[in-house]
């Protein structure tokens, strides 16, 4: 196999598209350059086409480096021996090369040994697109010598970059008007970069090789239909409580197990996330319904049956979304629910506290805002002792009784 030529053609690529491409700066990069320096190994983890190829080469840029994307035909087949004959061919191509970028390092079979290797006289930096990357031999082996950071398709404000919109200290009633366009068009297209070059359609063929190649192929699925239609399934219900056993009898499929092991492959592959029910016993907080929510809202329009009619359930997904980005590792998002079916959407648990209540509508005025919501709210409030309560709105902002309202741009805005 000739990796000289493929390497050579896939740094060529890379360099294109830096050249040639509107590439706004990520708003994790530096924080991953930060912590570039520190440890032997930083794996960047997240959904297929979130642009991790090209995070990954601008972090190394700069210094010698060689790169090699695994998602490739070409090296389908790769072979133990392979990892030196491609270390050989960076040398012979880049000389002593400092930082080496493996993309896509899942595809290949015992690549812990290589990159364990590595990392003794080389800056490693891996990318993944399954969440269960560093769970198995590497991590035994890199206990404390690797760190690990999550890229999410495009968020609002990076959204914005591609629109060439400035952000500001406050906006003109004009810019108001156009940032609440802004978000009604990410809420439609979603966050791939790929989207906003070629379009939406490209986003439901970016969806079936999530499917295809990152759940049915590697997890080697017999019941390919079956598992098709959970996950169009989960993505049409998103926001909604999901219980295993009805969707099993709902499918067709006999074991709640097999549809329990369908849903973790779809999350490792970053498709989909759940979000558990809080309650103070770990027992009940583990048999409660969780809520699902998908990764990106241009994947929700381009494969849900009906989703797009509820933009109350379009918010609330964007919402979690965002959420997710801004998780550190001490903090968890959960929802609330009591036995009179008062229910507030997100509440953000940090350590042992109870920071922060969020409750989402598609309201424009006060009048549209369901008192139902309101209750909830406060009830929650009283029962888990948080006094920071918010409702993020469509187009209505103020604050009342403690509690704020705020328009989904501007949260999304928020740092």
């Amino acid at each position: 196999m000739d990796f000289k030529s493929i390497i050579k053609e896939q740094r060529e690529e890379l360099e294109r598209i830096e050249d040639q491409e509107n590439i706004i700066p990520r708003e994790k990069f530096d924080e991953a350059k930060k912590a570039l320096p520190s440890p032997n190994v930083l794996a960047i983890l997240g959904i297929r086409r979130c642009g991790k190829s090209i995070f990954s080469y601008l972090l190394a840029k700069g210094n010698t480096l060689g790169y090699i994307n695994f998602d490739d035909e070409r090296l389908i087949e790769i072979k133990n021996d392979d990892f030196d004959k491609i270390l050989e061919s960076f040398y012979e191509l880049y000389g002593d090369v400092e930082y080496i970028i493996l993309d896509e390092i899942q595809n290949i079979k015992n690549w812990e040994l290589f990159v364990n290797r590595l990392r003794r006289t080389k800056k490693v930096i891996l990318t993944g697109s399954n969440s269960k990357l560093l769970s198995g031999e590497l991590s035994t082996h890199l206990t404390g010598r690797y760190l690990d950071l999550e890229l999410f398709p495009f968020s609002f404000r990076e959204f914005l970059l591609t629109k060439k919109f400035k952000e500001a200290k406050a906006y003109t009633t004009r810019e108001k008007a156009e940032l609440i366009k802004y978000v009604n068009e990410y809420l439609q297209i979603g966050g791939f970069p790929e989207a906003y070059k070629f379009g939406k359609a490209i986003i439901s063929r970016i969806y079936e090789d999530i499917v295809t190649k990152d759940i049915l192929l590697r997890y080697d699925i017999t019941k390919k239909e079956e598992l098709k239609k959970l996950a169009q399934y989960l993505i049409t219900n998103s926001s909604q409580e999901a219980s295993f056993s009805k969707i099993a009898k709902f499918l067709g499929v006999k074991h709640v197990s097999t549809l329990s092991n369908w849903v973790s492959y779809l999350e490792q592959a970053f498709l989909i996330f759940r979000i558990e029910r809080f309650d103070y016993k770990l027992k009940q907080q583990f048999i409660s319904p969780k809520k699902i929510y998908c990764i990106d809202t241009g994947i929700v329009n381009s494969v849900s049956f009906s989703f797009t009619e509820n933009k109350g359930r379009m918010i609330e997904n964007a919402v979690a979304i965002e959420l997710q980005r801004r998780r550190s590792r001490f903090s968890k998002v959960y929802y609330w629910k009591d036995y009179q079916q008062n229910e507030v959407d997100f509440i953000i648990k940090n350590e042992k506290k109870i920071e922060e209540l969020i409750q989402v509508t598609y309201a424009s005025t006060k009048e549209d805002i369901k008192e139902r919501e309101l209750h909830a709210l406060n009830k929650a409030s009283k029962e888990l002792k948080c006094k920071k309560s918010i409702i993020i709105t469509w187009d209505y902002e103020t604050t009342e009784n403690n509690v704020m309202f705020i328009p989904l741009w501007k949260w999304l805005l928020q740092a």
